[in-house]
C-alpha cells in the first residue's frame, strides 16, 4: 500500500507552504487524497515525481551594501554564497547585487529577482542576512515567494546589530525620501535638510567617539 503523507509532511519535502500546497491541489499540479474525515493526504509517489521533476535546484544569489565603500563586503558576501551554492549541490542560475539602502524597493537588483521568481525561474534565493534583502517586511516577501514555490535561505539569520554606519545611511534615506516629498526632490530646503541632519549625525557620532576614548 502507498505511502500516505500528511500535508505538513509533503510541504517540508517540496519546500513549499501550506497555502502553496493547497493551491497546486486545486490546480492540479499535484494529487491529493481526501480521508474520511476530509483531510488531504498526498501519495509520496507524487511528492518523489514533483522532486525527481526538478533535477537541480535552480538557486539564485542576491548581494547588497548600502555604500560604495562597502564594495569589499560585497564581494565577500557573493563568494561565500557562490561557495555555499556548490556544497550544497545548486545550480546557480543569476548572481545579483545591490549598492542602495535595504529600504529602497526600486533596486535594480531586487527588481530583477521579483522577476524572476514570478516567471518560476528559480527555486532557491540565497541570502547571508535578512537585512540584505529588505530592512522591513522580510515576513511579507518571504510567504509571497513560497507562494511562487520559492524559498529564501538565510545562511547565517539576523543582521549583525553593530552595523551602525549601514543604520545611519538608512536613516538619512528616510529623511531624504520624506524631504523630497514634501518640499520636492530638486528643492533647495529638502538639500539644506539632508545636509544639517548628515552634520548633527556626524558631529554626535564624533561625541561618541570623544567619549569612548
Amino acid at each position: 500500500m502507498e505511502r500516505l503523507l500528511r500535508p505538513k509532511e509533503a510541504c517540508q519535502l517540496l519546500s513549499i507552504s501550506y497555502s502553496t500546497l493547497l493551491r497546486w491541489i486545486r490546480e492540479g499540479k499535484i494529487r491529493a487524497v481526501t480521508t474520511e474525515g476530509g483531510k488531504y493526504r498526498i501519495p509520496y509517489s507524487e511528492i518523489k515525481k514533483y522532486l525527481e521533476k526538478r533535477e537541480e535546484t535552480r538557486a539564485v544569489i542576491y548581494a547588497r551594501v548600502s555604500s560604495t565603500d562597502q564594495r569589499e563586503d560585497l564581494e565577500r558576501q557573493i563568494n561565500y554564497l557562490t561557495n555555499y551554492a556548490t556544497a550544497k549541490g545548486y545550480k546557480v542560475v543569476e548572481v545579483l547585487k545591490d549598492i542602495a539602502s535595504g529600504l529602497n524597493t526600486q533596486r535594480k537588483g531586487l527588481l530583477k529577482l521579483f522577476k524572476l521568481v514570478e516567471g518560476r525561474s528559480v527555486d532557491i534565493v540565497l541570502i547571508t542576512h535578512k537585512d540584505r534583502l529588505t530592512r522591513f517586511c522580510f515576513e511579507y516577501i518571504e510567504e509571497f515567494f513560497s507562494t511562487m514555490g520559492v524559498k529564501i535561505e538565510v545562511v547565517f539569520g539576523e543582521e549583525p546589530k553593530d552595523d551602525a554606519q549601514e543604520l545611519v545611511e538608512d536613516l538619512i534615506y528616510i529623511i531624504t525620501s520624506f524631504a523630497g516629498k514634501i518640499y520636492g526632490m530638486k528643492s533647495h530646503k529638502k538639500t539644506l535638510l539632508v545636509q544639517g541632519v548628515k552634520k548633527l549625525i556626524g558631529e554626535l557620532s564624533g561625541e561618541d567617539s570623544e567619549v569612548k576614548g
